[in-house]
């Protein structure tokens, strides 16, 4: 029997393209006794290929990411068989605590939505000060190492 794994691999373009016009990551970090702790995030892509989100500083994954970077992700598409698209991520996570930064990602997050058809508001701002929730957040920055993808048009 041939291996059909590399016929639906999907390229460099196509990964970059499913995470641009993708919403929601699947981020798996594991919890102090060993077992997966999965949540999805909305999330961006930056320039440099790495991922960025923003969470509550205190959340789970947070405290997951602190004590352990390594993390596994997964954005996908498709609602039947023939049209399932994704790709799996394993990198390393580095946590941001800068407010600016926080809310610059956030309103990078506004903007994706607002391009792939999602109204959102904006945060709350006072005289151009950064939004209140950008205190209470970090940005999650991951840096990817490996990637596994599928296209299942292609077979």
């Amino acid at each position: 029997m041939v291996n059909k794994r590399g016929t639906i691999e999907l390229d460099d373009i196509e990964i970059r393209k499913l995470l641009k016009t993708e919403r929601v990551l699947q981020v798996a970090s594991i919890n102090k006794n060993g077992s997966p702790h999965l949540v999805p995030m909305w999330f961006v892509l930056e320039e440099d290929g790495s991922l960025m989100f923003t969470t509550y500083g205190r959340s789970q994954k947070v405290k997951n990411l602190e004590r352990d970077p390594r993390v596994t992700l997964l954005v996908e598409s498709g609602e039947r068989y023939d049209e399932l698209k994704g790709v799996v991520i394993d990198g390393i996570a580095e946590i941001i605590r800068d407010p600016s930064q926080t809310a610059n990602v956030m309103e990078l997050t506004r903007l994706k939505d607002r391009s792939l058809g999602f109204e959102r508001e904006s945060p709350h701002k006072v005289d151009n000060e950064l939004p209140p929730a950008a205190y209470k957040r970090v940005v999650v920055k991951i840096l990817p190492k490996r990637y596994r993808s599928w296209d299942h048009s292609k077979i």
